[in-house]
């Protein structure tokens, strides 16, 4: 208790603690388009206890982590050598996840634009997965990114309280997002091709993370930023048309 009291009586473990919290919740957001872009294809009655579930596994995985803290830091040591380059084991599971996100990520876009006539992925009573198949695709990229959510707060701060705290912020930001995301997308069809080429991206800089290729994040979220602003420009542009489209016809 009185280790808390100091902290808590500490400027810098303050800053410490907002930056940390800005961090996790932004490493949160490729956790929530995943499980809003999967849980939308469950039926409607399933989706969002799935979402709450795909949140709490986030939830639990992460406080696990947490608790094992001085294993997690000994996973950045070099366990084996892949053309000349050392690799770990945190090395390993973010090239295994970024692999994962690249073969679902390309997997949904080629059913989105399929021409051949195939179940429309959109149509709710024609779920295109299973619930508990759903539920194990979240558990393994709530691992991968709960891994890499961790090692960078231990990057950012020795003290586990704060660490405990700022997760605590991010899921709960997490778990209030989950439902308006995952409802947007399933209003917006085009928004989906979108989100899946952020996964697309996503994995990617995983892959080149566990290579040991630095992508710095700022990058990666301004590059997801300005696409967003360029879809909010088309989906304006749509509804103006349509609704000089609806004038015309009442006229």
């Amino acid at each position: 208790m009185d280790s808390l009291l100091v902290l808590a009586a500490d400027p810098a473990a303050w800053v410490a603690l907002a930056t940390l919290v800005a961090m996790e919740v932004v490493l949160g957001i490729d956790n929530l388009i995943f499980i809003s872009i999967i849980t939308n294809k469950l039926p409607e009655h399933q989706q969002a206890r799935a979402r709450r579930i795909g949140i709490g596994l986030a939830l639990i995985l992460r406080l696990a982590l947490l608790g094992t803290v001085a294993i997690i830091v000994r996973l950045t040591s070099p366990v084996i050598e892949v053309f000349g380059i050392p690799l770990s084991w945190r090395d390993l599971i973010l090239i295994a996840g970024g692999l994962f996100l690249v073969w679902k990520a390309t997997k949904e876009i080629h059913h989105s634009v399929d021409p051949t006539p195939t179940p429309d992925m959109f149509d709710q009573r024609k779920p295109q997965l299973g619930y508990t198949s759903a539920i194990g695709q979240i558990l393994v990229l709530d691992l991968v990114f709960s891994i890499d959510s961790i090692v960078t707060a231990v990057g950012m701060t020795p003290h586990v309280p704060i660490m405990v705290i700022a997760v605590l912020a991010a899921v709960t930001v997490m778990l209030l997002a989950a439902d308006p995301l995952a409802n947007f997308i399933k209003a917006n069809p085009t928004v989906v091709i979108l989100a899946l080429s952020f996964l697309l991206m996503i994995g990617m800089t995983l892959i080149a993370e566990g290579f040991g290729a630095h992508v710095p994040k700022g990058y990666i979220y301004a590059a997801m930023a300005f696409s967003v602003a360029v879809e909010g420009l088309n989906m304006m542009a749509r509804r103006a048309s349509q609704r000089r489209g609806g004038n015309k016809a009442a006229h």
